[in-house]
């Protein structure tokens, strides 16, 4: 890695004691952060500070550059998938999904993910290291580039739910989370954010405390422990009773309703018996559940829930109160679940 610190990482406030330690008016500061969020990582083209500036922040500093090494387009125009080469050649992905409210990036957290879900592909060749918050912003910023210079639109919502667990990486991804919020730069609201986690019960409620309102969805699974266990490895370490507190202290604390994710995995956990043991789970609690057919990976033997199996569970859900959708389906044909792309694009790479 570079031993250089990356200044797309960086605050306002952080750039002003750079700026201040390398004798330069701190004004400055505002300057650079906004020629970093409007997408600008070249110093050259930063033409209102002096190029003497310029040349001690290129000495001492560096910006997260990322190469674009594919782009797929789903056969409906409705996404479209990126995949993105570090400065230290490891891979991410990202997604940009087109809702009738406006775009939508899907970003990761992480190179790879050590959470050990059976039916995630983002996990199998386990957490190779943290993201920084500068290239998890990286992403939001090439995005928006191509975006932009193709369709005249900007990213509205991001779902960080791409490959790896966002609340594992919990200080970069906060930061992150306040970088890509400050009005001086992309100006995202937090209700426009969505983090994704498998249920670390200690940072769910470490993020309520930090007063942001975004939006938690929580990868829940299973009606109870022992199923969960069985698919997830983080449901050994906490139960379902401690997760479902943690998102109760969230709601207290930020007032944002919980979307729990369920993946219809076939005999496992799409019977009726599970639907009722979940409809009792959640009753009268402040939350929403996302019904998902499996999206199938290479890497895994689990099979998608039959049509007839997910409307059959929806609707004792609904009957038991439960407010409950079917999640709209996206980038199928395109390697659209989390960590396809990148597993497929290395396994060729290595044929």
């Amino acid at each position: 890695m570079n031993k250089k610190q990356d200044l797309l990482a960086m605050t306002i406030d952080e750039l002003e004691l750079i700026m201040d330690t390398i004798g330069e008016k701190t004004y400055r500061a505002k300057q650079l952060f906004s020629w970093l969020h409007k997408g600008v990582l070249s110093f050259d083209q930063m033409t209102n500070i002096p190029k003497s500036t310029r040349e001690k922040l290129s000495r001492n500093f560096y910006i997260t550059h990322l190469k674009e090494l594919k782009q797929l387009n789903s056969r409906d125009g409705l996404t479209t998938k990126y995949l993105y080469l570090l400065p230290d050649d490891n891979i991410i992905e990202c997604v940009v999904m087109e809702y009738s409210y406006g775009t939508t990036l899907c970003l990761s957290t992480q190179v790879g993910c050590k959470m050990g879900c059976s039916f995630c592909a983002s996990t199998k060749a386990g957490l190779i290291r943290d993201l920084t918050a500068g290239e998890m912003l990286a992403q939001v910023l090439y995005v928006n580039k191509a975006l932009l210079e193709k369709e005249k639109k900007a990213i509205r919502g991001l779902v960080l739910m791409g490959s790896g667990e966002p609340l594992d990486n919990y200080n970069n991804t906060l930061k992150f989370l306040q970088l890509v919020h400050d009005p001086q730069g992309l100006n995202i609201g937090y209700r426009n954010i969505t983090l994704s986690t498998c249920g670390l019960v200690p940072e769910i409620r470490a993020l309520a405390e930090e007063g942001l309102s975004i939006n938690l969805a929580v990868s829940l699974h299973a009606p109870n422990d022992s199923i969960r266990g069985k698919i997830m490895r983080v449901g050994r370490a906490y139960r379902i009773k401690d997760i479902i507190d943690a998102c109760s202290f969230y709601f207290k604390k930020t007032g944002r309703r919980i979307t729990f994710e369920y993946a219809m995995i076939n005999k496992i956990n799409d019977k009726l018996d599970h639907a009722k043991e979940l409809a009792n789970l959640l009753k009268g609690f402040p939350c929403h559940v996302n019904i998902i057919p499996l999206n199938q990976v290479k890497e895994s033997e689990l099979k998608r829930s039959n049509n007839e199996s997910v409307q059959a569970f929806i609707k004792i859900l609904e009957e038991k109160g439960v407010q409950v959708t079917r999640r709209r389906e996206m980038g199928a044909d395109v390697d659209g679940a989390c960590g396809q792309l990148r597993s497929t694009f290395i396994a060729e790479k290595q044929k």
